[in-house]
């Protein structure tokens, strides 16, 4: 773990940001479905984020993480690992993550990644034009593997 399980991002909430946000279930191109958080600027820029979290999978850090980047006007979505062997409902801090991580596979996260990239420059993800990815812990070493989301 990279913080604890108290922690929010180590940037204050901008007063009077207008952000919405949605917790849509995405579709990878194998046919797996994975749960994301989605926050957007009220007015979007084209610029958009993928926030790759660490071995807990979508934890509420990265959602508020989300939601501070489309605050300064980046839309972002987090996305979850574990929507093959754990589902896509909601996980609670007691989570027991390490089985999943072991089952997670590069196919597996290749094909997550890249529906998000497809979400976000799609219509739902308000077409985006810029796209980034980041990623912590787990998903640090992610988007440095040498694929084009496409």
């Amino acid at each position: 773990m990279c913080f604890d399980l108290d922690s929010d991002p180590p940037i204050a909430p901008r007063a009077g940001a207008a952000v919405d946000r949605a917790t849509p279930i995405l579709h990878a191109a194998d046919g797996a479905e994975f749960r994301a958080f989605h926050a957007w600027p009220a007015e979007t820029t084209g610029n958009a984020i993928v926030i790759l979290p660490d071995v807990r999978g979508l934890h509420h850090y990265y959602e508020e993480l989300a939601v501070r980047f489309a605050e300064i006007g980046v839309e972002a979505l987090a996305i979850d690992y574990f929507g093959r062997t754990a589902g896509t409902g909601d996980r609670g801090d007691d989570f027991d993550y390490s089985p999943h991580v072991a089952q997670t596979t590069w196919a597996g996260l290749s094909a997550d990644i890249s529906s998000a990239a497809a979400y976000l420059r799609g219509d739902a993800g308000h077409g985006a034009r810029s796209l980034f990815v980041t990623g912590f812990c787990m998903g640090a070493g992610t988007p440095s593997c040498p694929r084009r989301w496409a």
